[in-house]
C-alpha cells in the first residue's frame, strides 16, 4: 500500500432520513471493518450506528458531526467521511467535502431529491467532485425508477447512467438486476434480505429468467431495463470523473441490496487522490514533499481524556510517524508523534500514511481548521471558508463562578467550527454566531455533557455579521470609530460588523463604498 492510486477518499451526502447512516454501517460491514451491523451497544441501550457517537446524535438519531472511517478491501484502502445530513450543518459538511475526491449521493426512493440533497450537491459541483448516486429503500413503496432518474437529470443537470435496476418496488420487489454484469440479486427469508443469492444470466433476453422471477416480474424487468439502457447515457469514466455524469445504483441499505455493487463501483470508477488547490500552485499527490491541511478539529471524542484531535487530509508525500511538519498558523515545526487512523471512536496509531489518507493529530489548541501542514512551510491550501452566521445569540451563564470554563468551552468549539464567537468592542457579553438552529442545541448539549457548564441563550440585539476590510487602513479605522457600538472582533482578532438585519448590511455598505463587507472569510 504505497501509492496514491490505492486510495479512495469519499463522502456520503444525503437528506436526513434517506438512510445514509445505515448505508455507512453496511459499507463497513461489507468492507470487513465490523462483523455485525449495529454491534456496538452503549450501556445496554438500543443498537446504534458506529459513526454516531455524540450524545445529541444518539438522542435524536441524526448525524451532527463528521466522522472518519477507514477500511480495506481487495487491495484498496477506503477512507469514508460521514457528513452531517441535517440542513443546519452545511458549514461543517462543506469543510468535509473539501477533503474528499468523490461522493456518494443517497436518495430516498419514495421522496426523490430533497432540498438538503440539492444544497450538498451544489457544494460538490463547486469543486467538480464526481458523484455516484444510490437510490435507497427500493424494497419499500416508492416512486417509479424513471421518474427518479429524470428528476436527478433535470434538477441537477447531470447525465444519468443506470448501472442496476429494481425488479419491482415495495410489495412487488423481486430483486436487483445488474445491467453491467447481467446478475440478479435475489431476496431470501421472511425478512426478504439479500443473503448472497445471485443468479448469472446471458442477458435480459435469457429465457432462464422465467425460472427465477414471476411472469409479471420478467416482463416488467425486460420492458423497463431495455428502455433504461436505450434511453439514458452510456457510462463514461471521464464524464463521471469530471462531474458531468452520475452512475446510478438502486438498492436497500437496510436489506443489504446494492451495497456490494456500490463498493465495487467506488473501487473501479472513483478517482484516486486528486491535485489540491493551493498557493503558489496546486499540489499533486505525486509531489515527494509531505503536505496536508486541517479540515476539522474535534474536541472530547473521548470525554474521559479531554482530547482534541485535528483531522488532516494528506495531500502529497509519504507521512511517517514522528516527522516534523510546520503549520501555517504560527510557523513553528511540530513533531507528530501519535498520528491516528480512525474507525469512528476506535483508533490505532499510524506508522505511515499516503496521499488521500485522513490522519488525526492530537494537539492542545495548536492546530486549527484551515491550517496547512508541510515539511518546508512554502505552500498554503485554499478554499476552506468561514461563513457569516445566520443566527446570533448571547450566552447566559447560570453559575457565574464558571466563567473561565465557559470561555474555554466557547474557544474549543470555535476552533472546531461548531460556533463562532464575537467579542463586542463595547460591553462584556460574548455573542455566539451559528449557521443553523441545530448548532445552538449542540452547543448547549456539549456545554453540559463535556464541560459541566449550565448555560442558556438569549436573543442578541443583532441578526447577522460581516467581516470588514478596506484597501486603505484609514478608511477602515474611520468606519470602526463611527460604528463602535456595532463592532466586534472574532476569535482571531478580525474586525466584524454586527447588523440588525440584512437590509442594514446593504444600507451601511452603500454609505461606505470603500469598505468591503464579506459574508465568508478564508481560514
Amino acid at each position: 500500500m504505497t501509492t496514491p492510486s490505492d486510495r479512495r477518499t469519499f463522502a456520503i451526502i444525503s437528506h436526513p432520513d434517506a438512510g445514509k447512516t445505515t448505508l455507512t454501517e453496511k459499507l463497513l460491514l461489507f468492507g470487513g471493518a465490523i462483523h455485525l451491523a449495529g454491534e456496538v451497544k452503549a450501556r445496554g441501550q438500543a443498537r446504534r450506528a458506529r459513526s454516531d457517537w455524540m450524545k445529541i446524535e444518539q438522542q435524536r438519531g441524526i448525524s451532527v458531526t463528521s466522522s472518519v472511517m477507514t477500511f480495506e478491501r481487495a487491495g484498496i484502502t477506503f477512507n469514508l467521511l460521514d457528513t452531517p445530513g441535517h440542513e443546519d450543518f452545511s458549514e461543517d459538511t462543506y469543510r468535509t467535502l473539501t477533503a474528499v475526491d468523490s461522493a456518494v449521493m443517497v436518495i430516498d426512493a419514495a421522496k426523490g431529491i430533497e432540498p438538503q440533497t440539492r444544497k450538498l450537491f451544489e457544494v460538490c459541483r463547486l469543486r467538480s467532485v464526481p458523484i455516484i448516486t444510490f437510490i435507497n429503500k427500493v424494497d419499500r413503496e416508492g416512486r417509479p425508477p424513471f421518474e427518479l432518474l429524470d428528476e436527478v437529470a433535470d434538477m441537477l443537470a447531470l447525465d444519468v447512467c443506470p448501472m442496476t435496476w429494481p425488479v419491482g418496488m415495495g410489495g412487488q420487489f423481486e430483486g436487483i438486476y445488474d445491467l453491467v454484469d447481467n446478475r440478479l440479486l435475489l431476496p431470501q427469508g421472511d425478512s426478504r434480505e439479500f443473503l448472497g443469492k445471485v443468479e448469472q444470466y446471458r442477458g435480459l433476453d435469457d429465457p432462464d429468467l422465467a425460472n427465477t422471477l414471476s411472469e409479471e416480474g420478467v416482463e416488467r424487468l425486460r420492458e423497463e431495463a431495455e428502455l433504461a439502457v436505450a434511453g439514458y447515457a452510456d457510462f463514461d469514466g471521464e464524464a463521471y470523473r469530471a462531474g458531468d455524469l452520475t452512475p446510478v445504483y438502486f438498492g436497500s441499505a437496510l436489506k443489504e441490496f446494492g451495497v456490494d455493487s456500490l463498493i465495487d463501483a467506488i473501487a473501479r470508477h472513483a478517482p484516486p487522490p486528486r491535485p489540491q488547490p493551493a498557493e503558489p500552485a496546486p499540489v499533486a499527490p505525486g509531489d515527494p514533499r509531505v503536505t496536508g491541511f486541517i479540515f476539522k478539529v474535534q474536541a472530547n471524542m473521548d470525554p474521559n481524556h479531554r482530547d482534541r484531535i485535528a483531522f488532516m487530509r494528506l495531500c502529497s508525500g509519504t507521512f511517517k510517524r514522528g516527522m516534523k511538519l510546520t503549520p501555517t498558523g504560527h510557523g513553528k515545526p511540530i513533531a507528530v508523534h501519535s498520528p491516528i487512523l480512525f474507525f469512528a471512536q476506535q483508533r490505532e496509531l499510524a506508522d505511515e500514511a499516503f496521499p488521500g489518507d485522513i490522519i488525526g493529530i492530537p494537539n492542545h489548541g495548536t492546530l486549527r481548521v484551515g491550517d496547512t501542514l508541510s515539511e518546508k512551510a512554502d505552500v498554503r491550501f485554499t478554499g476552506l471558508p468561514n461563513f457569516a452566521p445566520e443566527i446570533l445569540r448571547r450566552v447566559q451563564l447560570k453559575d457565574p463562578t464558571k466563567t473561565k470554563q465557559l470561555r474555554k468551552a466557547l474557544d474549543d468549539m470555535a476552533e472546531e467550527g461548531v460556533t463562532q464567537v464575537f467579542y463586542p468592542e463595547i460591553g462584556s457579553n460574548w455573542i455566539i454566531g451559528v449557521v443553523g438552529q441545530l448548532q445552538l442545541e449542540v452547543l448547549l448539549s456539549r456545554l453540559d455533557a463535556e464541560y459541566k457548564v449550565a448555560a442558556g441563550l438569549e436573543p442578541a440585539p443583532f441578526d447577522t455579521a460581516r467581516w470588514v476590510s478596506a484597501d486603505d487602513p484609514a478608511e477602515l479605522t474611520s468606519f470602526m470609530d463611527l460604528n463602535r457600538t456595532s463592532m466586534a472582533r472574532d476569535r482571531d482578532g478580525n474586525p466584524v460588523f454586527l447588523a440588525k438585519s440584512a437590509w442594514e448590511v446593504g444600507y451601511v455598505a452603500e454609505r461606505y463604498p470603500k469598505v468591503t463587507f464579506a459574508a465568508t472569510r478564508e481560514r
